[in-house]
């Protein structure tokens, strides 16, 4: 295990805040120790319990402690008791999951909550009516197909080998709980900077209609405890903030505005006029509301935080070449592919240290952006990003069965079932929904390597629908059909092939490298394969392998604009041993200071 793990106890995991971006000051956190069972899938609750679980980590994982594998055709049952403080009283009450994979049901004081299908996004349950006095007990009941199914899934898999690594059963993020105000609460705040027009727009939904007459959003943008803009808004529409002189964000200077966001109550901004005469043009409506009375205390205040930054696409330095920009300069993207997996609690990392101390690793060795390949993170890893500065190329946990991937070369694409494709689009776009407010996400991957790629032009088009305030990668590496906003290819040899100039997209390489070193002592399992692309047995042949490959990168990037390259990989996996990093983080294969100089000509 890793430094971290190995620190890990039932009292001090995962306890921070688990929603940095819209925090409210009451909550409880329910992580800790769980009573556990596995069961037939076809039978009812069991009265007897196999042991106790560590909550958030998942079953087959070690912090667990209880490493234990489940199959498509078993149930796994988790049971807790849990009272609802006192002083929370009048309020509605809202239990959170942070991600279960893959499908689960809640039962609360032996009452069906609700239900839950998809592995990687967060869900909350309103409780509050199956609740009582002291003691409540929850129970969830989960099942997981993993590789027997075609849901997304990322890299699990029942016979883990190569690429592909040991399942993910259950509860793998932070369960709390939080109370709400009774009436109406704000339920979702989005947040896109419109860097060009130095303004951000503010969308906040709650979680039913309000009176549109007398209910308001006050927002405030803060740079540290200084107010720098306020709007008043009426309930259900668009706000903006008007941002003067906007200080940038950039992994150079990642600076965050807090905003904070109240629901309010307003008095009628047109008095006695009959509603069914009042004015229906916005300008108006909208200059009524700006200068409407506040009464009273919120109703519900959140808290967050965002930046101004813009990623786009535009000329370079190359004639016909596009480029990526960041705050409308050209900046190249150099980054290494991050599969967010660890030793002992597989996709659940360890806490905020262990992340941070990633992320500072790449930003310290010159890499200002990573590849989050087919993993969702828990908000907190995003957070670390948009605090620390580094940019985030976000891909979709692909998800297939056998005979619906593709192979290198081959440019059909398989035809998927329709409860496959619904299933898919409904975990991307709730992947795209959560973490839309984090500045440091810039790319959106939609498929990988033709891993279950289907129409791949209709969902780029689509996602650059829903969000276009970022770039789309249509497809990272095999099969190109002329989509997104990039041309991304994957090569593997000791010297990095050059991408093909596009003059409508820009050219990446979104996967090189894998330079293998099996450091012994640091192996996940030496008695199985451990191996790279390239296998070498000492520090300096990886190291000059590295700067042959970096050398291909630097003179792409320099004649052609090439705009980004994604390096395999972060830290050994498994049996991968490609990492820059060992796979409990103990060692770093190539001094810090090295790759900071090797990666240097990129930024000039």
């Amino acid at each position: 295990m890793s430094r971290w793990e190995k620190q890990i106890t039932p009292e001090n995991a995962w306890r921070e805040y688990p929603r940095p971006q819209m925090v409210r000051q009451q909550w409880q956190n329910l992580n800790g120790m769980w009573e556990y069972a596995i069961t037939p899938k076809t039978t009812p609750q069991p009265t007897r319990y196999d042991g106790q679980i560590l909550v958030p980590f998942c079953l087959e994982s070690t912090v667990s402690k209880v490493n234990k594998s489940l199959t498509a055709d078993q149930r796994l049952w988790y049971r807790r008791d849990v009272g609802v403080p006192k002083d929370w009283a009048g309020q509605r009450v809202l239990l959170h999951f942070g991600a279960v994979d893959y499908e689960c049901s809640l039962w609360v004081n032996g009452g069906l909550v609700g239900s839950h299908t998809g592995g990687s996004d967060s869900f909350s349950f309103d409780i509050t009516d199956f609740l009582k006095d002291g003691q409540n007990q929850l129970v969830l009941g989960v099942t997981d197909p993993t590789s027997t199914g075609e849901q997304p899934r990322g890299k699990q898999l029942m016979n883990p080998h190569g690429i592909w690594y040991t399942p993910v059963s259950g509860i793998w993020q932070t369960v709390w709980m939080e109370p709400v105000p009774k009436q109406t609460y704000i339920e979702e705040v989005k947040l896109t900077p419109e860097l060009d027009s130095s303004r951000l727009r503010v969308d906040v939904l709650l979680d039913k209609p309000a009176d549109n007459f007398t209910t308001a959003i006050r927002l405030t943008a803060m740079d540290g405890n200084q107010p720098v803009a306020t709007a008043l808004v009426r309930a259900g529409r668009t706000g903006w903030l008007n941002i003067k002189t906007p200080k940038l964000w950039s992994p150079d200077s990642p600076f965050l505005y807090t905003i904070k966001v109240e629901l309010v109550t307003v008095t009628d901004p047109f008095g006695d006029t009959p509603r069914n005469k009042r004015t229906r043009q916005d300008a108006p409506i909208i200059a009524a509301f700006a200068n409407a009375t506040v009464t009273g205390n919120p109703v519900d205040v959140v808290t967050g935080y965002f930046a101004m930054r813009k990623i786009s696409i535009g000329a370079g330095p190359v004639a016909n070449q596009p480029v990526l920009l960041l705050n409308n300069k050209f900046v190249f993207q150099n980054g290494p592919l991050d599969q967010g997996w660890w030793p002992g609690g597989l996709l659940t990392p360890p806490s905020d240290e262990g992340m941070a101390f990633e992320i500072d690793f790449l930003k310290k060795s010159g890499f200002n952006m990573l590849r989050k390949h087919i993993k969702v993170e828990p908000d907190r890893y995003y957070y670390l990003c948009d605090k620390l500065g580094i940019l985030v190329w976000q891909d979709m946990p692909s998800g297939f069965l056998e005979g619906q991937n593709e192979h290198p070369g081959d440019q059909s694409e398989p035809i998927r079932r329709s409860k496959g494709k619904e299933q898919f689009e409904l975990e991307l776009r709730r992947m795209m929904n959560r973490l839309h407010n984090h500045p440091s996400i810039v790319t959106w991957v939609v498929h990988n390597e033709g891993w279950g790629q289907y129409e791949n032009k209709r969902l780029a088009d689509w996602v650059k629908a829903l969000d276009p305030s970022r770039t789309i990668n249509a497809s990272s590496g095999w099969n190109d059909v002329g989509a997104g906003d990039f041309y991304d290819i994957h090569t593997y040899e000791e010297e990095p092939k050059s991408p093909t100039p596009k003059s409508n997209r820009v050219v990446v390489i979104g996967e090189f490298g894998g330079i293998g070193w099996p450091v012994q002592g640091h192996l996940w399992n030496p008695e199985m394969r451990n191996w790279g692309y390239q296998t070498y047995q000492s520090a300096d042949v990886v190291q000059k392998a590295y700067e042959k490959k970096y050398a291909k990168i630097v003179e792409y990037y320099k004649k052609q604009a090439l705009s980004a390259a994604v390096y395999t990989q972060t830290t050994d996996v498994e049996g991968e041993v490609n990492g820059l990093l060992t796979y409990d983080r103990e060692v770093i294969k190539i001094p810090v200071e090295t790759l900071q100089k090797i990666h240097a000509p990129l930024f000039k």
